[in-house]
């Protein structure tokens, strides 16, 4: 497999979430490289969420990707399809403070729940410009789907992936999947399937390679 690069100049990622910790379930070893990186500017968007969520995702957002800046709504968890027009506006006003966007980390449009699968599927359409990265989030409805885009991981990575998760979300330390081992595999999956020891896997709709003159 061989591999392609970001360019190596300054980046403005937008990552979109239905929930808080939606992002960093999904992408959170592709946070710590980006951060690692350096000169990545992260802007965080996320629909739902009680305070104490919300505090917990600002929280995780920086631990992440550090002097990220994160911005919220209330909407209803569960919901979001029955406020197609609000969040459409929001996601325009959003992307309009935002007019250079490299990379945007959205759900995947054929995402199970329903929050999820809106945003996804609005994002190509309002972040027209930028690389869309469609992320997956393991859940009881089973819809993991074929991905076409890997970031290999180190297992320190994924360690520290895991370590934050439990760290900045405890709200979620009762929920039955929550747990290391539900991260771990995931990402030992992918990994193998673009031979590294774990990945976490994007599906990107749409991209534009330049190859040079």
């Amino acid at each position: 497999m061989r591999k392609l690069s970001l360019p190596s100049g300054p980046l403005q990622l937008v990552c979109l979430a239905a929930h808080p910790d939606d992002v960093e379930i999904a992408a959170g070893c592709t946070l710590l490289a980006l951060a690692e990186r350096g000169n990545v500017e992260g802007h965080w968007l996320t629909l739902t969420g009680s305070p104490e969520r919300r505090a917990e995702a600002k929280s995780a957002a920086s631990a992440f990707l550090p002097d990220s800046r994160s911005s919220f709504h209330a909407f209803p968890d569960g919901r979001l399809p029955a406020h197609w027009n609000e969040v459409k506006n929001i996601l325009h006003d959003f992307a309009a403070t935002l007019p250079d966007a490299d990379v945007l980390l959205a759900p995947r449009m054929d995402d199970a729940h329903q929050d999820h699968r809106l945003l996804g599927t609005m994002a190509p359409t309002v972040w027209r410009d930028a690389l869309v990265l469609h992320y997956e989030i393991p859940k009881w409805d089973g819809d993991l789907g074929r991905s076409n885009c890997y970031v290999p991981i180190s297992p320190e990575v994924g360690q520290r992936k895991v370590s934050l998760l439990n760290e900045h979300y405890r709200s979620q330390h009762d929920r039955d999947w929550w747990d290391d081992e539900t991260f771990l595999a995931l990402m030992r999956i992918r990994g193998m399937e673009c031979r590294s020891r774990y990945a976490e896997a994007f599906e990107a709709t749409k991209a534009a390679l330049s190859v040079g003159v």
